[in-house]
């Protein structure tokens, strides 16, 4: 089974999407009340069903939303219209990314660098490199080595972030947080919340 009928079978199964709360993440909301980040261009990579790029647009940002799965996508554009906000959502592969036009500003990630980097991690930062902005800032967040737990999200440790990310970014900020509350687990995990500025 290919990467992308993989992740497309887990969004056709409800109970297959734990992560897939269908409400904006709270941590995606405290960050940037906390940055105070003007609205700009906008990209979510792994943006799953489009909660939070709907989420993101509603707040006034110019958003494009990217998964693998095409379900998700079909699903995301869905709840743009209900929303009525304007969201650019593309089926693709963050490993072969077509032109989406102007470098972005600002890119939001929960969960896809925590799955992908398992399978190229480099590859992964080349494409961020590739599509942010100079000086582009970014909420990572990710699953949290020191709580190991299956099911649950992947899980990282400090020090791959900081040899990862930290690679290409400034970590302005490396927090640990717990995740929405999961509606078939009903657990909390453990996690990292990363905000990361583009070196120069």
């Amino acid at each position: 089974m290919s990467q992308l009928e993989h992740w497309d079978e887990r969004y056709r199964q409800p109970d297959q999407a734990p992560w897939d709360t269908g409400r904006p993440s709270a941590e995606l909301e405290r960050q940037l009340a906390k940055r105070k980040l003007a609205p700009c261009r906008a990209i979510e990579l792994g943006c799953g069903t489009g909660t939070n790029a709907v989420w993101l647009a509603q707040q006034g940002f110019d958003v494009t939303g990217i998964d693998l799965s095409p379900t998700a996508i079909e699903r995301a554009k869905a709840k743009a219209t209900e929303a009525g906000v304007q969201v650019r959502f593309l089926q693709a592969d963050v490993f072969a990314l077509l032109d989406l036009g102007p470098a972005f500003p600002f890119f939001f990630d929960r969960g896809c660098y925590h799955v992908v980097r398992r399978v190229n991690a480099a590859g992964f930062l080349r494409t961020l490199q590739s599509i942010t902005a100079t000086g582009a800032e970014g909420l990572v967040l990710t699953g949290n080595a020191k709580e190991p737990h299956s099911p649950g999200p992947p899980v990282v440790t400090e020090a791959e972030i900081r040899a990862e990310l930290g690679g290409a970014f400034e970590i302005v900020s490396l927090e640990e947080f717990r995740f929405d509350q999961d509606p078939i687990t009903n657990t909390r995990f453990l996690g990292w919340s990363c905000w990361l500025k583009k070196k120069k």
